[in-house]
């Protein structure tokens, strides 16, 4: 905890005319010391009749862990309409029960999009622009939200989460290339004359803004995952996005001569049950959003109460299997146990 508290990050916010600025340090720390976001509590009583009508069995302090998962079959197609007979779920190799199940596609979604905005980025940004404003548009259904983040010098925050779908196209065309300048709090985060705080973006969105989420929580990123400057590790990015049960999923964009790192972006995806999509062109931008949407509205909600009730805040593992071996489960690697 001490070395969380030398690495907050501030974000710099544009809503309309008007610029202030946040510094989340203390939120994002007390999120991050509550680890119980990949946990959700609810009375035993209600998820046991969601479970089993016939079993009305009363606990206290029991906590559900979540698993979101998307299906899909050897020819890569999403696998609709399965029941929770299909799904096997380990934590720690060790195969739990399904409490609870649901194929829902109307559950609401909190979405993060978060637009690499570092020099790399000069000649594509305004067709990303594009593409996120027709993706925003399509992705999002009534009751669902969205916040708009662009990374480079600086992590900003261009929208906070809204159904205001004006208010995020305006955003996501205010991004600029390199528009953040100096720090917002000189110091904090210290880095040369370019940078690319993917890392940090990462950290700051899902540690401040998505922990105190309920539900579905998506992050997608358009960049070309290289980071340069950032405070915080790769490994420190993956467990903020683990700790608060957020999938991450990469549109990877890059010039023909550009660095980028396509294993940086699978590490990520891998381990929070999200996808990295490489698109080669401008015209296959488009086609890449439409499959990060497809997958959002195609998740299954699996939850489970741990055979371990150890109360140790250590790392579990969690694997999904389909009892159909042609099919794959794309899911979240694990989560951090509640300590206390």
């Amino acid at each position: 905890m001490a070395r969380l508290a030398g690495i907050c990050v501030s974000m710099k916010v544009y809503m309309r005319s008007k610029t202030k600025v946040l510094t989340p340090c203390a939120a994002a720390l007390v999120v991050w010391a509550l680890a119980g976001q990949a946990w959700t509590r609810e009375p035993a009583q209600q998820a046991a009749q969601q479970s089993d009508q016939q079993a009305p069995t009363i606990k206290s302090e029991v906590s559900l862990v979540n698993v979101f998962a998307t299906v899909r079959d050897r020819k890569k197609h999403i696998v609709p309409d399965l029941k929770k007979e299909d799904f096997r779920v380990f934590e720690n190799d060790q195969e739990q029960k399904i409490a609870f199940f649901t194929a829902e596609k109307t559950l609401p979604i909190t979405l993060a999009l978060l637009i690499d905005t570092s020099g790399s980025e000069q000649n594509r940004l305004p067709a990303e622009q594009d593409a996120a404003s027709r993706f925003l548009s399509q992705v999002l259904r009534k009751g669902d939200e969205a916040m708009v983040v662009s990374f480079d010098l600086d992590v900003d925050l261009l929208s906070d989460f809204t159904e205001d779908r004006a208010q995020l196209q305006r955003a996501i065309h205010h991004a600029q290339v390199n528009a953040g300048g100096p720090m917002v709090t000189p110091g904090t985060l210290p880095s040369g004359p370019n940078g690319t705080h993917m890392y940090d973006a990462i950290w700051v969105t899902c540690g401040d803004r998505l922990a105190s989420e309920a539900g579905r929580k998506a992050l997608v990123l358009i960049t070309d995952a290289e980071d340069f400057g950032s405070k915080v590790t790769v490994e420190e990015a993956i467990e903020a996005a683990q700790r608060t049960n957020t999938v991450v999923h990469f549109l990877l964009v890059h010039d023909p001569g550009q660095g980028w790192r396509p294993d940086i972006a699978h590490k990520i995806a891998d381990q929070t049950g999200g996808r990295v999509i490489e698109v080669s062109s401008e015209k296959h931008l488009q086609e890449a959003f439409d499959q990060i949407s497809e997958e959002l509205r195609s998740e299954y909600t699996i939850g489970y109460y741990p055979s371990n009730a150890a109360r140790d805040g250590t790392f579990r593992k969690i694997k999904v299997e389909m009892t159909e071996k042609d099919l794959k489960a794309l899911a979240r690697k694990g989560y951090y146990a509640p300590k206390g």
